[in-house]
């Protein structure tokens, strides 16, 4: 009776959910708010669920983080953020040693505390969350280079800022100098880096050669290459959240069987995990503690926003210049500091510390929470605004062209399946002036509901779903061709556009 009780409270909670990220998407507010606000609703304050278990929430926090990495590095695309890697790495690594003094340095000064707890706090909000950043930005129509620079860092700072906040939460030791945390942040995203980049590699290569009897298997075959490299890190002493985020990057951009399904499905797991995570933190929250961290969270949070987090992005900004890998305009530079959301990675990493037991980490862990809601609610909304005020934004980029591919081994031969974005240079274009190698052909259109058999003279329209059969030979060279008509239109070679 109780197992059935809870899983129906449980599906409801995921209704719910589901249900509010259309009033979400509206307002566009980070769903991760509605599902905190559940979660407050159900817990003690609420429907009287008491959850007070740190140490429970860090451990199921952490694996619904790596689930959340693994879906952002499958869904990345490289060609987005190769170019912006560099900066990202500086931000994820230096912005972050920036972050953690400067807010440390302010809060120690305006808030009375010790330098332990300013360091843990500076360190629990220099990290930008990925869930955060993935929803919002990806609605946006940003530059590939400026959104790349954003998704990739938010991709790689969690795991410099769990090493630091691991080190500051040790009870009875004294605080560790700068040098060493340097050295041991090195060697654990080193072990981080080889893990995910050993893991993604020979994944990618061994599904392409094995056929497995069921589409279905390909989904669960990377998310368990995803956990083999966040577990096999964690267990060399290297960042485990490093080395899925590279695993699944790797794997997201090469040439897998069933790769829409797979991304697709790590979207759905995604998004279960962003619920779960979200909720669980709501209930773990005591609404009747949080009155009193108002006040601190507030100031902490301007100085991050408007301090902290400028300054970081500043510092980065000049070294990438300096190293001359790349140039970052003003405008780019305060929409960077605008958009550096926080969400479930400073929450979880708040639990961090509250398990092991440090003096005050219950009013670190308050604050983070006001600090998240309040400054989430302020960010999200405006970023739109943002973008057009600071002229960042870029309305006429197209949406990147998916494919989907569903092998037939047998014939050898590759049914694509493409669906025409909106914005998109196929829109207008008819068949013939696709110039599609002799062995491929469009077989097929569904469009508005409705499929049909086009003509050489059929013109595509933007939303159509297109069925390619192609011979596996020239799979790549229609994938290229027709990436590089949705990009540039049907003149996209006189542009030198590739498809690559």
């Amino acid at each position: 009776m109780n197992l059935n009780v809870w899983l129906l409270l449980a599906s409801v909670v995921v209704i719910a959910a589901i249900a509010s990220v259309r009033v979400a998407h509206r307002t566009g507010l980070p769903s991760l708010l509605i599902y905190l606000g559940i979660g407050l609703l159900i817990g003690e304050a609420g429907l009287g669920i008491h959850f007070e278990n740190a140490r429970l929430a860090q451990q199921i926090g952490m694996v619904a983080l790596a689930v959340i990495l693994a879906e952002g590095g499958l869904t990345t695309n490289w060609q987005h953020v190769r170019e912006a890697v560099p900066a990202s790495i500086v931000l994820a690594t230096v912005g972050v040693g920036v972050s953690i003094f400067a807010l440390a340095g302010a809060v120690y000064w305006l808030l009375d505390m010790d330098w332990r707890t300013a360091l843990l706090l500076g360190a629990i909000l220099a990290s930008t969350d990925a869930a955060a950043v993935f929803s919002v930005l990806r609605r946006l129509p940003l530059p590939p280079r400026l959104s790349g620079i954003l998704e990739a860092e938010s991709g790689f700072n969690d795991a410099p800022t769990v090493i630091v906040v691991v080190m500051l939460s040790q009870v009875n030791a004294p605080l560790p100098n700068v040098g060493y945390v340097i050295l041991d942040a090195v060697f654990e995203l080193g072990v981080g880096s080889a893990v995910g980049l050993v893991i993604g590699p020979i994944g990618g290569y061994a599904l392409r050669r094995v056929a497995l009897p069921s589409s279905g298997l390909y989904p669960l075959a990377v998310l368990a290459l995803a956990f083999v490299a966040y577990s096999g890190a964690a267990l060399l002493h290297g960042s485990g959240f490093l080395a899925v985020y590279l695993a699944t990057l790797v794997l997201g951009n090469t040439r897998l069987p069933h790769r829409q399904a797979t991304r697709g499905f790590a979207e759905g797991a995604a998004w279960l995990s962003q619920i779960g995570l979200f909720v669980m933190l709501g209930i773990l929250a005591s609404p009747h503690e949080l009155p009193t961290a108002v006040a601190p969270g507030l100031i902490a949070g301007l100085v991050l926003l408007l301090f902290a987090r400028p300054l970081s992005v500043a510092v980065s900004a000049l070294i990438v210049q300096l190293a001359g890998v790349d140039r970052m305009s003003w405008r780019e530079q305060a929409f960077l500091s605008w958009a550096g959301l926080r969400g479930a990675v400073p929450i979880v990493l708040a639990t961090i510390p509250w398990a092991a037991g440090i003096a005050g980490a219950k009013g670190v862990f308050n604050e983070v929470f006001i600090i998240v809601i309040v400054f989430t609610m302020v960010q999200g909304p405006t970023l739109p605004y943002l973008a057009r005020l600071l002229r960042v934004s870029a309305p006429d980029e197209a949406r990147d062209l998916g494919v989907e591919a569903a092998p037939l081994e047998e014939l050898n031969a590759d049914l694509l399946q493409i669906t025409i974005p909106p914005g998109s240079g196929l829109h207008g274009v008819e068949i013939f002036e696709l110039r599609l190698p002799s062995d491929a052909a469009v077989t097929m259109i569904v469009r508005e509901g409705r499929s049909f058999v086009p003509e050489g003279s059929t013109r595509l329209r933007a939303e159509d779903q297109l069925l390619v059969v192609t011979t596996a030979a020239y799979r790549q060279t229609v994938e290229r061709r027709l990436r590089a008509v949705s990009r540039r239109g049907k003149l996209a070679g006189w542009y030198g556009e590739r498809g690559e």
